[in-house]
């Protein structure tokens, strides 16, 4: 189970990447876990399929069956998009995007051409919510970090371009926050292109819609999320963004005894009458604990109670003492923002265990510089077109200039 708040820091390697994850072994001790994919459900006949890891096909007959099978990048009919980008929600995409920024710094602390040079030490993030500006962030933390070590680059410019088509970044912010993280991207030197939209992508080259053209040796896609398109395949009620259809209880219209939650799910929240939840890890949280009482009350014929929560409000580091925090209309940025994202994370993270190893990373990262160790075998990024049981896509290396890709012969995949 991943902690997907802390994924940013887990990236910079802030975080050590088994810190933000739970096993479910740990998590559910008391229930008998299946590691294996959902094959077939029959909602009528109470039975599920599943195909192990193992290879093994087995069939389960249930009485409650919840659906959380959460949500996959939302992509868009670009040319070269899924051949060129990376998302960022799982651990092996943070990994991924840690392992190549490290990789173009060192090939550009070599590079004797300025042209190729340029193109190493340029980043390109499409998405400007919570995830691209965190990523960005964070990352761009990272490089800092590494040119310690790269004293060829100090003083080489690197670009960092955020692109999102709405005119203003993570628009469900008050304003001044909105316009805090926005100046303190512009001051580190974060190109924003706003209102613009990625066109395409070719051979490395980033084309957008303001006719800006670039080529970049990383690019990340966080243009939002959608619901798994596994719920669309299980003949369930669906609201029009392909999200099963819950009732206040958090039970599937016309299935009492199929419950849903989280980013597969619309759920309507009684704290705020005609509006769905938002795809955030507070709100599937809260909806955990409700569906979960109320599974225990139907199994035993109590009442049920519908799922009510107001939002606590929106937090979000962005990288060492920056950050911005919205916590019941008490509103704080800088320093002040940070240590109150940070206090947010720590005590929803799931587990003391996961809390304690987490606090013991951060005290780490104040006291020593950042770690850059890159993991030479992931070299190949996690594909961002499909659902999490496709095999990975084919690697995504640096543009060929012409020949024969030389990390082509080498190149393991992860």
């Amino acid at each position: 189970m991943l902690f997907t708040p802390l994924l940013p820091e887990a990236a910079a390697g802030v975080i050590e990447a088994r810190n933000v994850m739970t096993p479910l072994a740990m998590a559910c001790r008391h229930a008998e876990v299946i590691a294996g994919h959902l094959t077939a459900l029959d909602v009528d006949g109470r039975r599920a399929e599943v195909l192990t890891d193992g290879g093994l096909e087995i069939a389960i007959e249930y009485d409650h069956v919840v659906l959380g099978l959460g949500a996959v990048p939302r992509l868009f009919p670009i040319p070269g998009l899924t051949d060129h980008a990376v998302g960022f929600t799982t651990v092996l995409d943070a990994l991924y995007l840690r392992n190549q920024l490290l990789r173009l710094l060192a090939a550009a602390a070599v590079e004797p051409d300025p042209g190729y040079r340029s193109r190493d030490l340029t980043f390109v993030f499409v998405g400007g919510g919570y995830a691209g500006v965190e990523a960005l962030s964070e990352l761009r933390g990272l490089a800092q970090d590494a040119l310690r070590y790269h004293p060829a680059l100090r003083g080489v410019p690197q670009r960092w371009v955020l692109v999102d088509a709405a005119p203003q970044i993570l628009a469900d912010i008050p304003s001044r926050l909105g316009r805090y993280v926005a100046d303190t991207l512009i001051r580190w030197g974060v190109e924003l292109r706003l209102s613009t939209r990625l066109v395409q992508v070719a051979d490395g080259r980033v084309t957008l819609s303001d006719g800006t053209e670039m080529d970049a040796g990383l690019l990340v896609w966080t243009a939002g999320v959608k619901a798994n398109p596994v719920v669309g395949q299980l003949g369930l009620p669906l609201d029009e963004r392909g999200r099963v259809r819950v009732t206040a209880t958090l039970q599937v219209d016309g299935h009492p005894n199929v419950w849903a939650l989280g980013d597969c799910a619309a759920v309507p929240n009684a704290a705020t009458p005609g509006q769905l939840d938002p795809p955030t890890s507070q709100h599937a949280l809260r909806q955990g604990r409700r569906l979960a009482a109320n599974l225990l009350a139907a199994q035993d014929g109590r009442p049920m109670q519908p799922y009510r929560f107001r939002s606590l409000g929106q937090v979000a580091t962005l990288g060492r003492r920056h950050g911005i925090a919205d916590l019941n209309g008490i509103r704080m940025s800088g320093l002040a923002g940070w240590l109150a994202a940070r206090g947010v994370h720590l005590m929803q993270a799931p587990g003391a265990s996961s809390r304690l190893r987490v606090l013991n990373d951060w005290v780490l990262s104040l006291l020593f510089p950042g770690n850059i160790v890159a993991f030479a075998g992931l070299l190949d990024p996690p594909s961002i077109s499909a659902a999490p049981t496709r095999p990975l896509a084919t690697p995504h290396r640096f543009p060929p200039r012409g020949g024969q890709d030389p990390a082509a012969e080498t190149a393991s995949s992860s």
